[in-house]
């Protein structure tokens, strides 16, 4: 079903990423893992490569939440793979304080949305060279947490922070910018949606990134709560589907089209936070090669 087709998969060398990788390998894609971690990156390509029997399955290093290293691993998969066919966007981090960046920003705004929307924007081209290509960006329920929408004031937390509100924000980000991503290629091949996972007892939050009140509840409910294989079923449908050819700007729960919150459909938002996201992360400006076509935009 995927032979011949290269994917992207980030933050997979665990949980839900490594699933999908694994599934996607099975059914015959050339397929890269990202991590930030060199070690627990190369051994997970190299079980996913014993388990499947896939040959094709390689390790790419780079931090999302280090916007150099975005671009250093962007350029790496550019050189190494001459077709990019599936971006699965799915690494992210829930923080329990607040922590910032290399760069200076809050780090689950960072990681979670500035890295996924630089990376994107870097490989967009390759992308559109190998259509039909996919772009999958994994959500989360916890977007409907955010309520108002994003505080464009104050994307960076500066002012009070609580790990699960950045967590959802984050997320929230992840739908606008799909729904911009979808907006901006119409017409040029690549669709982009994103997903709900699931609640998915993986490795989230066990990595030093969350502790107390927040780490505790995690550990609660993780034996009630779905498999790594079970959370990665929407992530794989949409990366592989015939179903779902042709189809873009959705959210999908459980393989389904769902309608997120109503802060989630503001498209005014979705153009702000693009072009906010643009400056954050130096791809705006009428020099940037790296940024994708706005000629449509406003």
């Amino acid at each position: 079903m995927m032979d011949g087709k290269t994917v992207v998969v980030t933050g997979a060398n665990s949980g839900i990423g490594r699933a999908t990788a694994s599934a996607l390998a099975s059914l015959g894609a050339r397929v890269v893992v990202t991590g930030r971690d060199a070690a627990r990156t190369e051994s997970a390509a190299a079980a996913i490569r014993d388990e499947t029997g896939n040959a094709e399955v390689h390790a790419a290093v780079f931090d999302l939440g280090d916007l150099a290293s975005v671009r250093e691993g962007a350029a790496g998969l550019l050189d190494r793979f001459d077709r990019i066919d599936v971006l699965v966007n799915n690494a992210g981090v829930v923080l329990t304080t607040r922590r910032e960046t290399v760069d200076g920003f809050e780090a689950t705004f960072a990681t979670n949305h500035l890295g996924p929307f630089l990376l994107t924007a870097l490989l967009l081209d390759r992308l559109r060279s190998s259509t039909p290509a996919r772009i999958v960006n994994v959500a989360s329920t916890a977007h409907r947490s955010a309520r108002g929408g994003l505080d464009f004031t104050d994307l960076q937390a500066t002012r009070s922070y609580a790990g699960m509100r950045a967590y959802g924000r984050s997320k929230l980000a992840n739908i606008l910018f799909t729904t911009e991503l979808a907006r901006r290629l119409k017409g040029s091949g690549v669709t982009a949606n994103s997903l709900h996972p699931g609640t998915v007892a993986t490795g989230f939050a066990r990595d030093g990134d969350a502790s107390g009140f927040l780490a505790f509840g995690i550990k609660v409910i993780r034996p009630f709560i779905l498999t790594a294989e079970q959370g990665a079923r929407t992530s794989i449908y949409l990366a592989s589907s015939p179903e779902v050819e042709g189809v873009s700007g959705r959210y999908f729960v459980k393989n389904r089209a769902r309608q997120p919150s109503a802060a989630a459909r503001d498209t005014d938002a979705a153009r702000r936070l693009w072009e906010v996201s643009e400056t954050l992360t130096g791809l705006a400006g009428p020099d940037s090669s790296d940024s994708p076509d706005s000629s449509d935009s406003p």
